[in-house]
């Protein structure tokens, strides 16, 4: 048995995947303060606490412990090791201000204090050559000074350790052996073996400082479960052996969403939608991405204030989830976020103590949560706690509880509109040409607004889609993204030309590169006890034009080609190219192994078309009132629908872990998995 795991800031999601390919879905309240609770108690309500200890189960993972440590600031001690004049190097940074109009910024604590920024030698030049050896008396000033300061983990970054590593392998030898591998540590030719030394340094900063708790964490979890075998999800939508998790938890800072993100492909593969407007609205915030043919990665994401250069999904995330707050600013304009009311004590409406007013409660008054449907019927709302919170604001703004409901809403989803214009329109791409997305508990009540403010006329309702990162658990590959800094011209005329001043020896550099790079993928994933046969590997190049600092990402087979492909992107991106030299700085391998087969089962159909025909005579749909639509308001329950029936809005379609909100001008089809279709209407019904 297969379970997908995705641990979110309300709630902790369970995909369980059965031997027969039948398919169970679940939902717990999370447990922040120690995610592995809220797993075990999963674990426990679904059954299968048997099978796990007697090895019959295995575990794939969303984890939040990095997250969650790098947005509060919760890393371990760390001490930050460089080459001699450079131990400020975390605290400069790019010097590039956050608010570029605020004259008064306020001031940033460092990364890392002072006091645990430690200098060394083996210093080496932008070609290679030595500069300053590291020396035995380097390394034993260094051990002493580590002695002395006591931290949990050290990050190793030195210049130019992409082109060399030999210092940084030493100095991790010298450490690991004077603390009898007491302390963890991280190299930067390890974690991210690229140019720029402000950024590899931050990562390998970030994978020392959250490491200690990803190991911890999954050790406990590992321990509790033994011998259930536990993978994690990795920020580029790949998963990882739990053993090795650890010493990558940087490659974890966006381990869930890129969960869903995983489970959109592969339903987007399944449906012939390749091309996908992707939005999860979870409890505590909504994250957005494009899927463009493929996942789109990104070494330039962030989290929280840190820039984060590993490869990882390409997506925005707001704080506009299910329990984002609404407030009231000193100039009296109603807002929206971030702050939110999380798993404890939640959004009103749970009455479990909440008193401030959120997106579920702005919705459960008007009506579009079903207090009777919420989770399948096991959890009660309490709307009138709900119209309490909400008149907290209503009243300064001089409005009903139901107006004030509405423009929570509405700010809502102008904030994700917005959103989705930021990875879209911003990027090149026309919403028109995508299929909207929704998933996590919350997005199928905003899916048809979002889809009209956007100009888009179709919109996708995956099944499952209340728990469909923790359903990407179980589609996702085993995955290495691997990379090298490998600087050069890859033609050194200024031509549009694909052939004008190509260097014939270039294509054997870059293929010797990714050589040693697939080698050192494959070596991880055969320790995973994976079949040699089952790895594929997608080899690419960062391109820029010289004299640019940003690079763009792509899919290699030879310079011509790679040059032709990189004036198109550059003239997509930014709508120009340039007669200037094409230079090379990064080669990459992404290395994949699909584990188990996934096949979604499929939904039963009927040759009637028309959802009315299918059930009438069904005593659990019937109509009710909502505030904002002239006519009544159908509810069906989606296990009610099959295959090939046309559902034509307004309607609420319920289900266990979600509510679908299909707005008047909509029509909408089950296809055969069960993944809703939306369309919009040509004509009013």
């Amino acid at each position: 048995m297969l379970l997908g795991v995705d641990t979110g800031g309300t709630f902790t999601d369970f995909v369980l995947l059965n031997p027969d390919q039948t398919i169970r879905i679940h939902k717990v309240l999370s447990t922040p303060e120690a995610p592995e609770q809220a797993i075990l108690q999963g674990v426990d309500e679904l059954g299968l606490m048997t099978a796990a200890r007697a090895g019959l189960l295995t575990i794939i993972h969303g984890s939040t412990v990095a997250t969650n440590a790098a947005l509060e600031g919760k890393g371990v001690s760390t001490a930050f090791i460089t080459n001699r004049g450079f131990k400020d190097m975390l605290t400069i940074g790019r010097q590039t201000r956050r608010e570029l109009y605020n004259l008064q910024p306020a001031a940033l604590a460092p990364p890392v204090p002072h006091q645990l920024c430690l200098e060394t030698g083996g210093r080496i030049a932008a070609d290679g050559s030595l500069i300053e050896p590291l020396t035995n008396d380097d390394i034993e000033q260094l051990i002493e000074q580590l002695r002395v300061l006591k931290p949990e983990a050290v990050a190793i970054n030195l210049l130019f350790s992409f082109l060399d590593n030999k210092a940084e392998k030493r100095l991790e030898q010298a450490i690991s052996e004077a603390f009898d591998q007491q302390l963890f540590i991280s190299r930067s030719s390890f974690v991210l073996p690229e140019y720029k030394e402000y950024e590899r340094g931050m990562a390998t900063w970030l994978n020392s400082w959250l490491g200690p708790l990803v190991e911890r964490y999954l050790q406990n979890l590992q321990q509790q479960l033994k011998p259930t075998p536990i993978a994690v999800m990795q920020s580029s939508g790949g998963t990882i052996d739990a053993s090795q998790a650890s010493q990558r938890a940087v490659n974890m800072l966006l381990s869930g969403p890129a969960g869903g993100l995983s489970a959109a492909h592969y339903i987007g593969n399944s449906t012939n939608s390749k091309r996908l407007l992707t939005f999860d609205m979870g409890g505590t915030s909504t994250d957005v991405a494009l899927i463009d043919h493929g996942i789109q990665l990104t070494n330039e994401g962030r989290i929280g204030n840190y820039p984060v250069a590993v490869p990882m999904v390409d997506m925005h995330t707001i704080g506009a989830g299910g329990g984002s707050i609404a407030w009231i600013d000193q100039g009296g304009l109603l807002q929206l976020g971030p702050k939110s009311a999380g798993a404890a004590p939640g959004p009103a409406c749970y009455g479990k103590g909440g008193l401030q007013p959120t997106v579920t409660d702005a919705n459960a008054v008007l009506g579009r949560l079903r207090p009777d449907a919420f989770l399948g019927g096991t959890m009660q709302l309490d709307i009138e706690a709900a119209s309490r919170a909400i008149e907290t604001i209503a009243k300064p703004l001089g409005l009903s509880v139901i107006e004030a409901a509405d423009g929570i809403l509405q700010i809502a989803n102008e904030h994700m509109t917005r959103a989705l214009r930021v990875i879209s329109v911003q990027q090149g791409h026309d919403p028109h040409d995508f299929q909207l997305c929704c998933f996590g508990g919350a997005g199928g009540l905003h899916v048809c607004e979002l889809a009209e403010q956007l100009g888009m006329h179709r919109a996708l309702i995956p099944i499952h889609g209340g728990v469909l990162s923790a359903l990407g658990m179980l589609v996702a590959p085993r995955q290495r993204q691997l990379s090298r800094t490998h600087q050069r011209l890859l033609n050194n005329q200024a031509s549009h030309s694909t052939t004008a001043g190509i260097d014939n020896s270039v294509d054997d550099e870059i293929n010797a590169v990714l050589k040693t790079l697939v080698l050192e993928g494959q070596a991880q994933l055969l320790a995973e006890n994976l079949a040699a046969d089952s790895i594929t590997v997608q080899p690419s190049i960062d391109l820029r034009y010289q004299g640019q600092s940003y690079t763009l990402n792509i899919a290699w087979s030879n310079s011509e080609h790679a040059i032709d492909a990189f004036h198109q992107a550059h003239k997509k991106r930014y709508g120009h190219k340039m007669d200037l030299p094409i230079e090379l700085v990064n080669v990459r391998a992404a290395l994949n192994a699909q584990t188990t087969p996934f096949n979604l089962p499929r939904q039963h159909s009927s040759p009637n078309n028309s959802v009315n025909e299918q059930t009438n005579d069904r005593q659990d749909n019937h109509e009710v009132t909502l505030q904002g639509f002239n006519k009544a308001v159908k509810i069906y329950p989606r296990e009610s629908l099959i295959s090939g029936v046309v559902i034509v809005g307004p309607c609420l379609i319920t289900e266990q872990v979600s509510t679908t909100l299909i707005a008047e001008g909509w029509v909408g089809e089950l296809d055969k998995f069960g993944h809703l279709i939306l369309e919009k209407s040509t004509h009013s019904n």
